[in-house]
């Protein structure tokens, strides 16, 4: 017999590891009741656990000895912030800063991360065309250094994804899919997309916009997204609310790409060939990401309304119709492991109302997929409605209707980095006082995480893990009373050596699919 993975209550939250008040509110967790028994029911010393073959520690039989194991688990919530680079929103502060700064800069927006009990990340590495990585795919980005093209002298994700992880934070590469320069004057170096293919790159506006139609740019961007994905250790790949470009009174032309579907015999009308195009490129990264790291995280971040009307009374753009984005057949069909709906109004505006849109965000979404809200933190002091009180009010109603895995992305880091108003003391203090895991995904539920191979010597435990399985953290439980109590989450990166007062504690390992093992009691 394999040993138990931890039953879906606990890996997805149960009350032995946090109560609910009533009416549904979120309350940080406890723990779980610590167990007596070694795996469960029928199973004994010297099974096939994963790892117990050749193990030095095997007994006489030459198999290893089960230790003592407890189901252990803690309310997993995810606490974001974006962090854009176009336009130098946040980083770079400004384009030709030093190496140093650069570093510096982002070091600082960690710290601001880490200070605040933030456990993601959401960097937007692909703002248009371009990368804000080492790539022979796309040209440097012309915000590092003011010029499309020129090195920066470092390779900012690797630097970013270093240092993050040993803080304990993810990362999540934000890509822009189509948009191809923010101005359109603005001169292109090789190898950017709308070089390669200018017959595919249109003016709309003041932007310059691929078009979703054409097989090249699709391929395109999945090659880009997949190269990431293969060459970095990022947690996630994210996209925000742009796929058709919002819609400034003219036809985005694609009578070129429409003509060449329908001369082939394609049926649909345009629009409905627009959201198919946004739709197969959606699923075809779904399957291409879960083929390649099933542990790396695919959401969107779509328009906070999806049609007005849905919820009765809410009114608005219709981006299912005019930014031919369909996040509900997303999410439904099983394409997107989370949606974080841009609810970037506030509580009291009622047509776009944001307790009815978090509520119906919610109910649209299958059993187990996540729904993460957005929130307009930059508009915090921009006008009477948008106070502490507000944001306050804001993650609680998330917390509410985001029963079974809450979360929220802040828009963005900045007013978190100037603790503007109080707002980061005031989640720090009230909403985020101490660190948590990020929720499980759900398409990996039924992975088994082999616990820990735990050596004890004096106070100093030493940790390894069983099997090949990517690994995120090692998570620490302290017994209260016969309840095991979150302690400490010590992220992989940091080491597999822990120092214990002396006690009874349980650790456990953690997927980078944030799935958990069952945990390895100790006494010191």
């Amino acid at each position: 017999m394999r040993a138990r993975i931890l039953p879906l209550c606990v890996v997805f939250g149960c009350s032995g590891s946090g109560e609910r008040a009533e009416g549904g509110a979120w309350e940080p967790g406890t723990g779980t009741e610590t167990g007596t028994g070694s795996a469960g029911p029928g199973d004994s010393p010297g099974d096939d656990r994963p790892g117990s073959e050749g193990d030095p520690s095997s007994d006489a039989t030459g198999e290893e000895p089960t230790p003592e194991l407890a189901e252990v688990g803690h309310e997993r919530e995810l606490r974001g912030a974006w962090i854009a680079t176009v336009y130098n929103i946040n980083w770079p502060s400004a384009q030709g800063l030093s190496v140093a700064a650069m570093q510096n800069e982002l070091l600082a927006y960690l710290d601001v991360a880490a200070d605040y009990n933030l456990n993601a990340l959401f960097v937007q590495i692909r703002p248009e065309g371009d990368a804000l990585y080492a790539s022979d795919l796309e040209p440097w980005g012309r915000w590092l250094t003011g010029t499309q093209g020129n090195d920066p002298g470092f390779d900012p994700l690797e630097f970013l994804l270093e240092h993050a992880h040993a803080r304990g934070i993810e990362v999540h590469g934000w890509f822009n899919p189509y948009r191809a320069a923010a101005n359109a004057n603005a001169p292109l170096a090789q190898p950017h997309m709308a070089l390669a293919h200018p017959q595919h790159a249109h003016t709309y506006g003041n932007l310059l916009w691929m078009d979703p139609g054409a097989a090249v740019v699709q391929d395109h961007l999945v090659d880009v997204v997949l190269d990431v994905v293969d060459r970095y250790d990022i947690d996630g790949v994210h996209f925000d609310d742009y796929f058709y470009p919002y819609p400034n009174g003219t036809q985005f032309p694609d009578n070129g790409t429409y003509s060449a579907y329908v001369n082939g015999g394609g049926m649909l009308a345009r629009d409905d060939w627009r959201r198919d195009n946004v739709n197969r490129m959606v699923e075809t990264l779904h399957d291409e990401i879960d083929a390649a790291k099933p542990w790396v995280r695919f959401g969107i971040s779509p328009f906070g309304i999806y049609r007005p009307g849905m919820p009765p009374g809410i009114t608005g753009l219709d981006q299912y119709a005019e930014l031919y984005a369909d996040p509900v057949k997303w999410i439904q069909e099983g394409w997107v492991d989370y949606l974080a709906p841009q609810l970037y109004w506030p509580s009291t505006q009622t047509a776009q109302a944001y307790e009815p849109l978090v509520e119906w965000w919610v109910s649209i979404a299958p059993e187990g997929r996540n729904v993460f809200v957005g929130n307009y933190l930059s508009q915090l002091g921009s006008s009477s409605a948008w106070t502490v009180d507000e944001i306050r009010l804001q993650v609680e109603l998330s917390r509410e209707y985001q029963i079974d895995s809450p979360g929220n992305i802040f828009y963005h880091i900045a007013p978190l980095a100037n603790n503007q108003m109080g707002v980061g003391t005031m989640l720090v203090d009230e909403l985020y006082p101490h660190p948590v895991l990020t929720p499980p995904m759900w398409e990996r539920a039924g992975d088994e995480v082999a616990y820990p191979r735990v050596i004890v010597s004096g106070e100093t435990v030493d940790l390894e893990p069983r099997d090949d399985t990517p690994l995120r953290a090692w998570v620490v439980y302290r017994d209260e009373g016969g309840v095991f109590v979150l302690d400490h989450i010590v992220p992989r990166a940091q080491g597999d050596t822990l120092e214990l007062s002396p006690g009874r504690w349980a650790i456990s390992a953690v997927a980078k699919s944030s799935i958990e093992s069952l945990g390895v009691v100790v006494e010191i």
